[in-house]
């Protein structure tokens, strides 16, 4: 009995080791990722709507959606 747990020892010790790399590798895949993001909303703050031409700029969905719609917040009474 005692040898079955040293063997489950060492395959606790194993899949923590295990986990630990793994984590490690998710962490850096997670960095990167959010590196790309994280140039790609600067790139478009500064290239596509830097020097005004957030003027130019045509949301499709706007007055579409109203936050505040009178039709369906009427004051009663």
């Amino acid at each position: 009995m005692t040898s079955f747990f040293l063997f489950l020892s060492k395959v606790f010790k194993w899949s923590f080791g295990f986990y630990d790399a793994f984590g490690n590798v998710l962490n850096w895949v997670l960095f990167i990722v959010c590196c790309v993001l994280f140039t790609y909303w600067c790139y478009v703050l500064v290239a596509k709507l830097g020097g005004d031409k957030d003027k130019e700029y045509f949301s499709p969905t706007e007055g579409k959606h109203p936050y505040y719609d009178p039709k369906i917040y009427k004051k009663e009474g």
